[in-house]
């Protein structure tokens, strides 16, 4: 990896897994006790919306008994000392990469401290519970929802993303399944643009066999030492 300038990295919920976030699916295929269905589409929003905007409220408040992990502060002295391009591209909705420092970073999924309005499309930073029925800040309509990507929406950011894995010379893959799409095919972009891939995970994915090579083992483990391995060169 000596001639590696770009680096594109993208995590999933096994780098969070580590302090104490619920994985995306748990046992019989659950969401944290709910069926994907009921609380992450936009057909649950419309049919339980008290339902959905609790679950994403108790998820929000979740966040204050976290912290980030060794994974995430490795991540983030990557980012301060890394000469080259990088980008971390999340698909987790917490902000445990923020708070370890990192700053080259995109939320493809959304964000729990954040509300988007479904009238006019504005975003906001947001902390507190988020009832169904919430006044928009913008436009005043009675229409802001956790600013999350259900399923049958559209990642955000995807342009970026692909422009960058298109340059990356190494591409990562951090703590995901290799099941949820687009980001499941990230490697396969990034393999056809000529670039290195390397899968850190706590088991082989449904994608491994797309990488040139997977370190098995705790996020919390396997990062530090990739990351120290990086700026050693």
């Amino acid at each position: 990896m000596t001639d590696t300038r770009n680096i594109v990295i993208l995590t999933g919920a096994g780098i969070s897994a580590e302090s104490g976030i619920a994985t995306f699916r748990g046992p019989g295929g659950l969401w944290e006790g709910h069926r994907v269905e009921d609380v992450c589409t936009p057909e649950a929003l419309a049919a339980d919306p008290d339902l959905v905007h609790r679950f994403y409220d108790l998820r929000r408040a979740a966040l204050a008994g976290v912290m980030p992990n060794a994974a995430h502060a490795a991540l983030a002295r990557l980012d301060r000392e890394w000469p080259g391009e990088l980008l971390i591209v999340t698909q987790n909705v917490d902000d445990l990469h923020e708070r370890a420092g990192a700053t080259r970073l995109l939320h493809m999924h959304g964000a729990l401290k954040q509300a988007l309005c479904a009238a006019c499309g504005a975003r906001f930073d947001w902390r507190d519970d988020l009832p169904p029925g919430t006044s928009c800040p913008a436009c005043t309509a009675p229409a802001l929802r956790p600013d999350i990507v259900f399923f049958g929406e559209i990642p955000y950011h995807m342009e970026r993303i692909e422009a960058a894995l298109a340059q990356a010379d190494l591409f990562v893959s951090i703590g995901t399944s290799g099941a949820v799409y687009p980001a499941a095919g990230f490697v396969r972009i990034a393999r056809a643009y000529g670039a290195t891939t390397l899968e850190l995970n706590l088991d082989r994915s449904e994608g491994s066999g797309w990488f040139d090579e997977s370190r098995l083992g705790p996020a919390g483990q396997r990062v530090p030492e990739w990351v120290e391995q990086m700026l050693s060169v």
